[in-house]
């Protein structure tokens, strides 16, 4: 995409931060900080954080868009930020001229689109690239939310069909992909999600491993199991748990499973993977 006069305006001053407090829905505060580029902006991204929702250590969603965003603003200092804090922002001006928008919040009934789904459509239409993280990738099954989430970003976590348990997944061999340059194969425990109901066109898997039979551990349920799976993982079959989209109308999407330990973003394969992945969704 190319870069908008908002752009031009955000990194022609000098480095930026101001904070800014806005109502969202419901009884949440969205803080806004705007991070210049060092230059004339190649492009603009957005980092939509929702709240933290456990425990020190596990979805710290705020804590990991910052770290997200400080790393892509060392190696990309051509590019501008706008970090969004604990909701949606009531002033959705912050989305003119962006080329992406990192989403890191709770998924299903609290998933921030889910109440915003004309806006998001129209930046998903108008070709902006979206990154979605760990429970984000969760809308409800069978809802607009979800026919928006596969548009975006090519797959969604679909109750009673993908689960969610935790494991140490061996990522043995990646694909030749420009998300996947510089990334050598790691092992990681985190709570990897698989078996997503994805665009039958346009996939790429980034990230697969065979599951153990300890994934299947827990009964059937809307997140833990189903027949279905049990019998993938019986066969040995691979398990994608982050992936490319490229769409067939213009854009990019990406999804990336992982993200539940705020830790495992210390991990070089891991966070380089997404920060790669940003890059790509928003210089489609």
């Amino acid at each position: 995409m190319e870069s908008s006069p908002m752009n031009g305006v955000i990194a022609s001053a000098s480095l930026m931060v101001a904070a800014v407090l806005i109502s969202a829905c419901g009884d949440q505060t969205a803080s806004v900080e705007l991070h210049a580029a060092s230059g004339p902006a190649v492009a603009k991204v957005v980092f939509l954080a929702g709240r933290d929702s456990h425990g020190s250590g596990a979805h710290e969603h705020k804590a990991g868009s910052e770290l997200l965003s400080s790393a892509l603003r060392k190696r990309r200092p051509d590019y501008a930020t706008v970090n969004v804090y604990g909701g949606w922002p009531d002033d959705e001006s912050v989305f003119e001229g962006a080329d992406a928008v990192v989403m890191y919040c709770d998924g299903g009934k609290r998933h921030l689109i889910n109440d915003h789904l004309a806006t998001f459509n129209r930046l998903v239409k108008e070709g902006v690239g979206v990154v979605a993280l760990h429970y984000c990738v969760e809308v409800p099954k069978a809802s607009a939310a979800a026919s928006a989430m596969l548009d975006a970003t090519g797959g969604y976590f679909e109750t009673h069909w993908s689960v969610n348990p935790h494991w140490t997944a061996a990522y043995t061999a990646l694909p030749s992909h420009p998300v996947t340059r510089g990334i050598e194969p790691f092992s990681m425990l985190d709570e990897w999600y698989f078996n997503m109901r994805f665009q039958p066109q346009g996939i790429s898997g980034l990230l697969s491993a065979v599951a153990p039979e300890s994934t299947m551990e827990r009964r059937n349920g809307p997140h833990s199991g189903n027949d279905a799976v049990r019998k993938m993982v019986a066969d040995g079959a691979a398990q994608v748990t982050a992936w490319a989209y490229q769409r067939p109308k213009g854009g990019r999407g990406f999804g990336y499973t992982g993200g539940h330990f705020h830790h495992n973003w210390q991990n070089d394969n891991a966070r380089n993977l997404v920060l790669n992945a940003i890059e790509w969704v928003a210089e489609d």
